[in-house]
């Protein structure tokens, strides 16, 4: 028989509660110890009981060091967002171009030390990359945009070109059929006298 899938919620009997509390919390420091280990990382465990008494862990020496490392990571992160939310202007000015982000991304993560990274270094490079993508993309919509406008200009001049030869043509025709009216009703038909037609008959 399986067991009894607890309800995550307060526990209301105190004694319950200060017995579940000193349980999972001595489970708690032994998974952050098991996970340190395992992974080689550093971990810091901060927990205050009801009655504001304090429980720690640290998988290193110092336990201030680790706090202080995540204060220092906060403080940047937060310089970066900043970064980031200034005007699209400045931004794009302070943004390297894209051949020079993945040059300067692919540099950084081909170095020894890349495991070293912080967060806030790998949002930073994140946020370049986007950028620089973002301004690629604006890029190609605005050649599209410009080539098509170009195509539609091209298609107007040349209707226009065409509806020009079209006019020239047809007045060429015209003036060619009225210089063969002109030609024909100039034409006098020769007078014969009786003697010419008495030898036309005569030869017929």
């Amino acid at each position: 028989m399986g067991r009894k899938k607890v309800e995550i919620k307060r526990i209301e009997d105190r004694s319950s509660r200060q017995a579940t509390f000193s349980k999972r919390r001595s489970g708690l420091m032994k998974k952050a110890n098991q996970l340190s280990i395992l992974c080689d990382v550093d971990i810091a465990v901060v927990v205050f009981s009801s009655r504001g008494r304090l429980f720690e862990f640290s998988s290193t020496n110092s336990l201030t060091g680790i706090i202080q490392r995540y204060h220092r990571n906060v403080k940047a992160e937060d310089k970066v967002s900043a970064e980031v939310n200034d005007t699209e202007e400045s931004k794009y000015a302070s943004f390297m171009t894209m051949e020079e982000v993945l040059q300067t991304v692919e540099k950084q993560l081909e170095e020894p030390d890349v495991d070293d990274l912080s967060i806030t270094d790998l949002v930073h490079l994140e946020n370049q990359v986007e950028t620089a993508l973002t301004q690629t993309r604006s890029r190609k919509t605005h050649l599209l945009i410009e080539s098509i406008k170009n195509l539609h200009d091209k298609e107007k001049l040349l209707k226009e070109e065409n509806k020009v030869l079209d006019d020239e043509i047809g007045s060429i025709k015209k003036k060619e059929a009225n210089e063969m009216a002109v030609d024909l009703n100039n034409i006098a038909p020769t007078p014969m006298d009786c003697g010419q037609q008495r030898e036309t008959l005569i030869f017929l």
